[in-house]
């Protein structure tokens, strides 16, 4: 079973990159892990918001195999506590499937994503940038890693 974090787009602000690139390390130590970044749509902002959310969507869409469990990051999600969300990547985990968590661009996913999702995850009922969620979700699953180990880095 195998852990990957798809995103649109490249990480636009070099502190940000960085402080994903620490997790991604760390997280390496306890399941295979791959942070996997989607070209830029080209051409992107002769676009309007649908057919950038279409292109990106098809960028997704291209990248994801049958095989895989699609977990988008929305805003519509359903929202855990940290060991709840560690509990559930235990269980998806066991199932043995390759588990994608995907992240969209600033407009969000396109009709045909959602139809493609297993699931959605919410990690606030408030909006961050697209960048920024990158550094959240990539730290929310080492936390919950270290929550699965018995490791002192999340406490109660």
């Amino acid at each position: 079973m195998k852990m990957t974090l798809l995103v649109t787009g490249k990480t636009g602000d070099a502190r940000l990159a960085s402080l994903i690139q620490d997790y991604q390390q760390r997280l390496t130590h306890y399941v295979p892990f791959e942070f996997v970044v989607l070209p830029d749509i080209k051409n992107a902002k002769s676009l309007s918001e649908e057919q950038l959310k279409t292109a990106e969507g098809e960028a997704i869409l291209r990248w994801l195999t049958p095989s895989m469990e699609v977990v988008l990051l929305d805003e519509h999600g359903h929202e855990f506590r940290s060991i709840e969300y560690a509990e559930w990547l235990q269980k998806k985990m066991s199932a043995g499937k390759d588990l994608v968590l995907v992240i969209g661009g600033a407009y969000g996913f396109s009709p045909a994503v959602y139809a493609r999702a297993n699931y959605k995850v919410s990690f606030s009922q408030m909006t961050f940038s697209h960048q920024m969620i990158r550094l959240m979700a990539i730290e929310q699953l080492y936390r919950a890693m270290t929550i699965l180990r018995g490791e002192p880095y999340h406490h109660e």
